[in-house]
């Protein structure tokens, strides 16, 4: 069944880097950051670079980066407050952004008040029961071993009706949908209860799981979920790219076409945690091919701030070492370098393609030509007609494809295609898209014969 979201293209914003927040919770006594107001003035700027989702970060209370939530029901103070949250809201609508919120709910902050209230009591406390053990039973189990995130329970009663209630919160204040963080550490029976309940009230309400590896397409359908998060996908990209190696490519998007067979994935060539794409590729010449493959195969693509700008920055294992991917934006797009308007032009073009084939939501890939260095991959949709010829070539020498191109011509190009050339012949480090020259409507139904009118009371 389709939604709203096949026709989502999403801007990923993390908002308190976006919006140059402290790195720690206020103290109480601080008055209030209204920053909120600092992301709706680039709203404009994402609905022109065609986007129309706006992919949340944190936004409530929390103690530091926004994974360590205190208060879900509260707007962190550095960035504002519910009002700021409206006003947010109110400005998306209006240009026909749906924003999607991040929720953590595998782990909280050691400030979160059930789990002070779980010190203060001991574990034989109800709010002791909202948290996990060590398999001891000596401590409280953390996330991932770090000591500041306590996980959850998920199989205490007051978690679950906590969840449904935080999430119908703030779906009923505007919200479209939610991102799960960490949802592959959380049993897929908690989320199946979470959105069923949710979906009572809000049945057009979007779940995407943050997965990492594993079944994605099982997980998502046990879960209830809409989405997942296609890390393959990402992973495949720029290796691939870097290696010279798309036999590594066809292998994620293999994987990727049986995924798609359950729900919709999410893709991405970058996000809040990960090394931004212009840091990751070892050959800038790379960067356009990315976003070629990007918007091509199926799935509810997004583009991480700052990405179609070709920002740089390095992730690292330390304290701080998210910096670096989770900047500061300007106060508007007039203050941006001037070098990354080319990356932002690159970005409206091919996602312009992309709304001008909206079924690519949906597409199954398949190699019609495969070397290290050169793939010609051709996407195709549900009907006949509709159909896609994606061209790669990331070697050194110009490459000729021997495929069939029938009906096809030139759609979207890298800038170092030759204009008037052979569509099929790719120079280096280029890349090539081929589309029906003209879009064709769907052949007319035929029409049903009209049931002839029982007598009243028949049956």
């Amino acid at each position: 069944m389709t939604s709203w979201a096949d026709h989502a293209i999403l801007w990923q914003v993390y908002p308190l880097g976006f919006t140059g927040a402290e790195r720690a919770a206020l103290p109480a006594h601080e008055p209030v950051r209204h920053r909120l107001g600092q992301l709706a003035a680039w709203l404009d700027y994402a609905v022109e670079l065609g986007c129309n989702g706006l992919l949340l970060g944190p936004v409530f209370a929390a103690e530091s980066h926004g994974y360590d939530t205190t208060d879900h029901f509260r707007i962190d103070s550095r960035l504002g407050d519910e009002d700021d949250f409206d006003a947010l809201v109110t400005a998306a609508d209006q240009r026909g952004l749906r924003l999607i919120l991040d929720g953590v709910f595998n782990h909280v902050g050691r400030s979160f008040p059930a789990f002070r209230a779980a010190l203060a009591g001991g574990p034989s406390t109800p709010a002791a029961r909202w948290f996990k053990r060590t398999p001891d039973g000596s401590d409280y189990a953390v996330f991932e071993g770090h000591g500041h995130l306590v996980e959850l329970d998920h199989d205490e009663p007051a978690v679950l009706s906590y969840v449904v209630e935080v999430m119908t919160h703030w779906l009923g204040r505007g919200a479209a949908g939610w991102r799960l963080d960490a949802a592959y550490a959380v049993p897929p029976a908690f989320w199946a209860k979470v959105t069923s309940a949710v979906r009572e009230t809000f049945p057009d309400a979007w779940f995407l799981g943050e997965m990492i590896h594993g079944d994605y397409a099982a997980y998502a359908n046990e879960a209830g979920l809409d989405s997942i998060t296609q890390y393959e996908v990402w992973k495949a990209v720029w290796s691939s790219l870097n290696d010279r190696n798309l036999y590594e490519l066809d292998h994620a998007l293999g994987r990727h076409n049986a995924f798609m067979d359950g729900e919709l994935a999410q893709t991405f060539v970058g996000n809040h945690d990960v090394t931004r794409l212009a840091t990751a590729l070892s050959d800038e010449r790379h960067f356009s091919h990315a976003i070629a493959i990007l918007l091509c195969v199926g799935g509810v693509p997004s583009v991480y701030y700052g990405d179609e700008q070709g920002f740089r920055g390095l992730k690292e294992e330390r304290e701080g070492g998210d910096d670096a991917i989770r900047p500061a934006f300007p106060a508007s797009p007039s203050q941006l370098l001037p070098d990354g308007w080319r990356h932002y032009r690159l970005h409206q073009r091919l996602i312009g393609f992309r709304r001008r084939h909206p079924w690519l939501v949906r597409a199954r890939t398949t190699p019609e030509q495969l070397q290290a260095s050169a793939m010609a991959l051709r996407i195709r949709g549900e009907r006949p007609g509709e159909q896609v010829l994606l061209l790669l070539n990331v070697g050194d020498e110009p490459h000729r494809f021997d495929v069939d191109a029938g009906g096809l011509s030139v759609a979207e190009a890298a800038e170092t295609a030759a204009a008037g050339a052979d569509p099929l012949l790719v120079a280096a480090h280029s890349w090539t898209i081929l589309a029906l020259s003209r879009l064709r409507p769907p052949p007319p139904r035929p029409r049903r014969a009209r049931p002839v009118p029982r007598p009243r009371g028949a049956r």
